[in-house]
């Protein structure tokens, strides 16, 4: 999921050459660079949380707009999840219902 404008879909078609299985573009003529905001797209991504029902979330470390680093811990907050932040591994057990997370800290790993 990502949220621009038009040229947005070039960043998603190059998710789907990597492998992706779906794309979904919330399109918007706003400046990504200073009028979206981190809440506004987690209110966003809150609703397609709720569409689609996923079991897990994975957001990127960070974007190319503000580079505030904040949407996840906002859409956390929003769905009522919990939130492991700047993760360098994120490992499934066999019954996919816990997350091992390694965390990425100022001292290393």
């Amino acid at each position: 999921v990502s949220a621009g404008p038009a040229k947005t879909a070039d960043t998603l078609r190059q998710a789907l050459a990597m492998g992706a299985d779906r794309a979904i573009h919330l399109q918007t003529n706003i400046r990504t660079d200073q009028e979206l905001l981190s809440l506004s797209v987690a209110k966003l991504l809150a609703k397609i949380v709720e569409k689609e029902n996923p079991m897990l979330v994975l957001c990127g470390k960070q974007a190319i707009d503000s580079d505030s680093g904040q949407t996840a811990a906002i859409l956390a907050g929003l769905l009522g999840w919990p939130q492991a932040g700047s993760a360098s591994s994120v490992i499934l057990d066999d019954t996919k219902t816990l997350v091992k997370v390694a965390r990425e800290v100022d001292a290393g790993i």
